[in-house]
């Protein structure tokens, strides 16, 4: 599967490779392709195969099967010190004895280059990162973000192809998570270096990446745009793994053009797999249409009334969970920005919309 149709130089092709283990296989049959100067970002749970593929590309891992070009040129057989990447880890592993200038000044030095040399990089890379002046202080003089910027500063010196990053905002707070998140997509975008991330947070994915490969098994489920993934999942896995959605069990029937998910009867326009037989059903809080007036839910190809069981209160992505009178069903609802239900209480009748272009079937 490819990742673009791009006509941009394509600055990491992985070629149908794979990892064999002796109980498992970590990675099977994976190919991609990544254009020069995107963000690109491997998005799967936990031992979905993601860091082994990473750390292939690194050269830390031999393939079993398959070749990895950057840059054109094929990585069989080089060494990871010979690999136009280098890698920020979760840990950023800076040296707390050297100041932020010989951190980032490191691995120039270890290259043989001149002390003003390293010095005059290391500054102007603290630059193009945020980090302008910094270069005497200390590590331990930094904050956790400031810490990030300089691991990735002193990647980004030695001028790589590629910058691998795995999971690299695992360690910080959800506060300084949120705002680094915007900090690297800014940062990616104005060096140009080709960014190739790894997490299993799919905000992160969502919110930085050009494109997305969303990996389970050892395989690709899906490879898109974060549009492309949240609004058109091809697979049960994507569409249950990317972004919040109600999960229904059930069956399709060709016959009425319908289905019926969890006892509730179901029209659905978006069908994978078959129009027939039992089926997952996915719908999005944000799609469900929620009123206290029945009429207003005329228009809607799905209709039902429902029960207020619990508010769950979070600013602007402020949900209702309610259960649907007759079937016993339960389904999260997102409440309007504007704060509107915001007093709904427990146990009141509200009724529901959805339209059937927002239910998401697959066949299992």
């Amino acid at each position: 599967m490819q990742t673009s149709s791009s006509s941009a130089p394509i600055d990491l092709s992985v070629q149908a490779v794979s990892k064999h283990y002796t109980n498992f296989t970590a990675v099977n049959q994976l190919s991609l392709d990544v254009p020069k100067g995107s963000f690109f970002s491997i998005l799967g749970p936990s031992g979905c195969g993601k860091t082994t593929l990473l750390r292939m590309i690194a050269g830390f891992i031999t393939p079993d099967e398959g070749d990895i070009l950057i840059g054109g040129k094929s990585m069989n057989n080089v060494a990871p010190n010979r690999r136009p990447v280098n890698m920020v880890f979760q840990h950023l592993a800076l040296f707390p004895m050297m100041t932020v200038g010989e951190n980032v000044g490191y691995g120039l030095a270890r290259r043989g280059l001149a002390k003003a040399e390293i010095q005059r990089k290391a500054e102007d890379m603290l630059s193009r990162v945020g980090l302008p002046g910094i270069a005497g202080k200390r590590i331990d003089q930094l904050s956790g973000g400031q810490k990030q910027r300089v691991a990735i500063a002193r990647s980004l010196v030695l001028e790589p192809t590629l910058l691998l990053l795995d999971e690299p905002l695992g360690a910080l707070d959800l506060k300084l998570r949120e705002h680094m998140k915007l900090e690297l997509k800014q940062l990616q975008h104005e060096v140009g270096t080709t960014f190739v991330y790894i997490t299993h947070d799919q905000s992160e994915a969502l919110v930085m990446s050009d494109r997305v490969a969303v990996m389970n098994k050892g395989q690709f489920e899906q490879v898109g745009t974060p549009q492309e993934l949240y609004y058109h999942p091809q697979t049960a896995f994507v569409a249950g793994f990317v972004g919040n959605n109600n999960r229904l069990e059930g069956a399709l029937s060709s016959a009425q053009q319908g289905a019926t998910a969890a006892g509730l009867p179901l029209h659905a326009t978006s069908m994978q797999g078959g129009t027939s037989g039992n089926a997952s059903f996915f719908i999005r809080p944000e799609t469900i249409a929620l009123s206290r007036n029945a009429s207003e839910m005329e228009n809607f190809a799905n209709q039902f009334r429902c029960k207020v069981e619990t508010l769950f209160f979070d600013g602007a992505n402020s949900t209702v969970q309610v259960r649907e009178v007759g079937s016993g069903t339960q389904l999260h609802v997102a409440l309007p920005h504007t704060g509107q239900h915001a007093d709904l209480v427990h146990d009141e009748t509200v009724h529901i919309g959805i339209k059937a272009e927002h239910v998401q079937a697959f066949q299992r």
